[in-house]
């Protein structure tokens, strides 16, 4: 792709249809020798061939996109045309709607949508805050007495927390939580696991049989009608369908409960922790944000809201999506044959510098000016974009506000230690621990 040419413009004259440009082998064997990861392959691709890039890690080519327009048309415009397969983590959570397909995501997702938007979302703020305060409260204690807190660990209860109410009604309990540490467990262990489905079940299966004892009490509970201090939570939407929509058997109910707790908490969690480590480094964008407007006011939330955004700019939810070219198609231009692998990188296509500016420094302030981001729908997109949008989207941005809103004017966090470098999973998280201590603010 000619690098000259600005965001929008064609790769090549009108009318024309490319195969989609190659990295040469040597790329890839290079990388092959230095055991890198993914994501640095990938970036090298993005940089010697373009925004449309093939390269071959086996005997078939996979097509890399990262530019905007393409990006928009994969995910938005034509997604019944590059389509889900086997995800990563249906091992975990099965068929529920993050690795459903075809009609049956349809319905499920019908039936989750409402739950996300709007009115639905409302009925858990005051869930999300009661968990910001239990936070907040944990926070200020450590503050008193000098203990160290592990930050990740921190955001990960905290979002646990604010998902586990939202679905039953009830707070985390210790037991709880450590049962539900499976869930985490397992979700960073899929990478590694063995191809051979048996083989990958039977090496976590210790940490699913922990899983599915949690879940199959809190549906047996949600069925027997008790619900929790705040009244029933989602879970009751699920066993409620089950008595008119027979698809929605136990384990159904089971692979949504998993699913709205894996995606619903591991992926807030991460984001927070990023943003702490970012502000670490860029303690004036701390200062920005408190400095604009009063509290509870509008102004304040949104110059929050930005430090969120620009976090997961730099570390969106989803670094990855793979999709599958069901029949041919011209994407940008080039050729993509039926039977294609796809990865759309919301990662590299964030840290593009045709599309934002010095993009490797954190700058919240290009969500807070006017042209201060691309306005191309294909240029941000931490959650996805198009029919298959993270449900649980707005939720997260709620949740990830408003305890910010508790702990950003109490306390500066001071690292210890902090990692080396990110993992790349089926997200995108620091690599270690995180420990550190609270510190009151200098006004």
């Amino acid at each position: 792709m000619d690098t000259e040419a600005g965001p929008g413009s064609l790769p090549h004259p009108p009318g024309t249809v490319r195969p989609v440009p190659e990295a040469e082998p040597e790329l890839v064997e290079r990388w092959r020798s230095t055991g890198g990861e993914l994501i640095e392959l990938l970036a090298q691709v993005r940089e010697r061939v373009g925004g449309v890039a093939a390269f071959r890690i086996g005997p078939a080519r996979t097509v890399l996109v990262t530019e905007p327009r393409a990006v928009q048309h994969v995910l938005a415009r034509h997604p019944e045309q590059y389509v889900k397969r086997s995800h990563r983590a249906r091992l975990l959570v099965g068929d529920g709607v993050l690795s459903a397909e075809g009609e049956a995501w349809k319905r499920q997702r019908r039936l989750l949508q409402s739950q996300f938007t709007g009115t639905g979302m409302r009925r858990y703020d005051r869930r999300i805050t009661a968990a910001a305060r239990v936070t907040a409260e944990r926070w200020a204690g450590f503050a008193r007495t000098g203990q160290t807190l592990d930050v990740g660990r921190e955001m990960h209860r905290f979002a646990l927390d604010a998902i586990w109410r939202s679905l039953t009604g009830h707070p985390l309990d210790d037991e709880t939580q450590r049962e539900l540490e499976a869930v985490e467990t397992v979700g960073a262990a899929l990478p590694a696991l063995p191809a051979d489905a048996e083989e990958a079940r039977a090496a976590v299966a210790a940490d699913l049989a922990r899983i599915d004892a949690v879940a199959r009490h809190t549906i047996e509970a949600a069925r027997g009608g008790k619900a929790g201090p705040d009244g029933p939570g989602l879970l009751h939407v699920l066993t409620e369908a089950a008595a008119e929509r027979p698809e929605y058997t136990d384990r159904l109910i089971r692979d949504e409960l998993v699913t709205l707790l894996a995606a619903g908490h591991e992926t807030t969690a991460s984001t927070l922790t990023w943003l702490y480590l970012l502000l670490d480094r860029h303690p004036a964008a701390r200062e920005e944000a408190l400095a604009a407007g009063e509290e509870d006011s509008e102004e304040r939330r949104q110059a929050i809201q930005a430090l969120v955004h620009e976090t997961l700019r730099l570390y969106p939810s989803a670094w990855i999506l793979p999709r599958h070219a069901a029949e041919d198609d011209t994407l940008d231009g080039y050729r993509v044959e039926a039977g294609t692998d796809l990865l759309v990188c919301p990662y590299l296509t964030h840290r593009d510098p045709e599309l934002w500016p010095n993009p490797e420094h954190f700058d919240p302030r290009r969500f807070r000016t006017p042209d201060g981001r691309p306005t191309h729908t294909g240029a941000y997109f931490p959650f996805g974009i198009g029919p298959r949008t993270c449900l649980g989207m707005q939720f997260a941005l709620r949740e990830s506000t408003v305890l910010l809103e508790h702990l950003l004017p109490a306390h500066v966090v001071a690292f210890s230690a902090t990692p080396a470098k990110a993992t790349y999973g089926i997200t995108v998280r620091p690599d270690g621990p995180t420990p550190a201590t609270l510190r009151p603010p200098l006004v």
